[in-house]
Parts: structure tokens; C-alpha cells; sequence
């Protein structure tokens, strides 16, 4: 089976530059309550959790403290009043949160009067996000909470290109294709094209010029996911070379 029999690779993008930022989420919130706004602000919960978890318990916190800080700061969000103010032009969205998160623990948790676990306004479930066995699993290492927070967001914003690449082979006869070529992605050894493109019925050149389009769409596609996060298109390389940065 020839790379022309199995067509071509996606190239489209249907969500555009800056259209719908991190950022244009965040200041939306602040204006008007519609149900696309609240689905989004949703969706930066689910990122954003993980990552805050991990800031939160490596400054020491139980877990069930850290649980509740990260619970009650989205319901903050949530409500649209507290961080109507955002000014995108000050920086990264990963950075204002942080920021807005530090603020949260030092002004407005109050241990004496918190609601009893389970009240109140629950953003996501915490059974479904097993937040503790995930941490628990981290490298045993001295990175401080700034620097685990930005490492976990790394990995969560390159896990969520990877899934979105995958949603683009989900049509019959390609989740084969990038179920062996996803390897070359990651820089993980795997076969050589020729055993590949035999397992496949491909050439060994129709392999190669495969797995070129697949990693030019990888880096397309995490450019979009970097441009969510940023105030400006000319902010997108940096916010790049950060994330590697997190990474090594």
C-alpha cells in the first residue's frame, strides 16, 4: 500500500491563530457568561490542575489541602470575579495563573472556615483526576514548585499535540500508520523504515516522506497549542524554547 493509496497526511486548521486564546478565555470571563466561555474555562481547569497540584504539594501541603486549594481556586475562576483584570500584555498565561494561584493561597484561603471536602462548587471530580497517585509517581528530585509546575505544564501541552495528531489518523486504515510512526515523534528508537513499510505494505521511501509530513504537522500543530498560551504570534518561538527548557 503506497503513501498515494493512503492520501494524504491532514494539513488543515480549522481553529486559526489567536482566535480563541488562553488569554481570550480568561478576559471574555470577565465580560459576558455564555456557554462556549464556560466550556473553555472548563477546559483550562483540566490542563491547568495537574500542573498547580504538583506546585502546591512541593511546597508542602497534604494532599487533601492541595486538592481543596486547587478545587476552590478554579471555583474562583469559575465565578468570574477574580481574575477579570488579567492583562495579557504582562506575560505568559502559565505565569499570570501561577501568579493568581499565589495570590489565592496567601489572601483568600482561609483553613479555619473552609467548607467541609465535597461542598461547595466542585470544578472537576477529583476521583477521575487522581491527582495524589500521580504525584506520587514524579522523579524524587530537588526541583522547586516553580520549576515542577512548568515541567508538568510541558508535558501536558505536548501530550495534548500528540492527541490531537492522533484524532487526525482516527479515520479507518490510519491508526495503524500512526501507531507505528508516532515513535519518530518522540525520539524514541524504534524500527528502521523498511521494517516498518514491510509491516505496512509501503516502500521504504513512502515511509520516509510519511514520517517528514508527520513531524512538519506535530510542530504546526504545536505552535497552535503554544499560541493559546501567549500574548503575540512574535511570543510564540520564546514560549517554545521555554518549554524545552523546562524539559532538560
Amino acid at each position: 500500500m503506497e503513501l498515494a493509496e493512503q492520501g494524504p497526511l491532514p494539513t488543515t486548521e480549522k481553529d486559526g491563530w489567536f482566535g480563541t486564546t488562553h488569554w481570550t478565555v480568561v478576559l471574555q470571563a470577565g465580560e459576558a457568561e455564555s456557554p462556549e466561555t464556560q466550556a473553555a474555562l472548563a477546559k483550562l481547569c483540566q490542563t491547568y490542575w495537574y500542573p498547580l497540584y504538583v506546585f502546591i504539594r512541593r511546597q508542602g501541603r497534604n494532599p487533601q489541602d492541595a486538592q481543596d486549594l486547587v478545587q476552590g481556586f478554579f471555583a474562583r475562576v469559575l465565578e468570574k470575579n477574580y481574575i477579570q483584570d488579567a492583562d495579557r500584555t504582562k506575560g505568559r498565561f502559565r505565569s499570570f495563573l501561577l501568579l493568581a494561584l499565589k495570590r489565592y493561597m496567601a489572601n483568600e484561603w482561609d483553613y479555619a472556615n473552609r467548607q467541609k471536602r465535597g461542598g461547595g462548587n466542585q470544578v472537576i471530580s477529583l476521583d477521575e483526576q487522581d491527582s495524589e497517585l500521580r504525584y506520587r509517581v514524579e522523579p524524587a528530585d530537588e526541583m522547586s514548585p516553580e520549576k515542577a509546575y512548568e515541567r508538568r505544564w510541558a508535558l501536558i501541552l505536548l501530550q495534548q499535540v500528540l492527541d490531537r495528531l492522533a484524532s487526525e489518523f482516527s479515520t479507518p486504515g490510519k491508526v495503524r500508520l500512526f501507531d507505528e510512526l508516532k515513535v519518530f515523534l518522540s525520539g524514541e528508537k524504534g524500527g528502521s523504515y523498511a521494517e516498518i513499510g514491510s509491516r505496512l505494505g509501503m516502500t521504504e521511501s513512502a515511509i520516509k516522506v510519511t514520517v517528514h509530513r508527520l513531524r512538519q504537522r506535530y510542530r504546526e500543530i504545536l505552535r497552535l497549542e503554544i499560541a493559546n498560551t501567549v500574548s503575540s504570534p512574535e511570543a510564540v518561538d520564546d514560549e517554545i524554547r521555554n518549554l524545552f527548557a523546562a524539559l532538560s
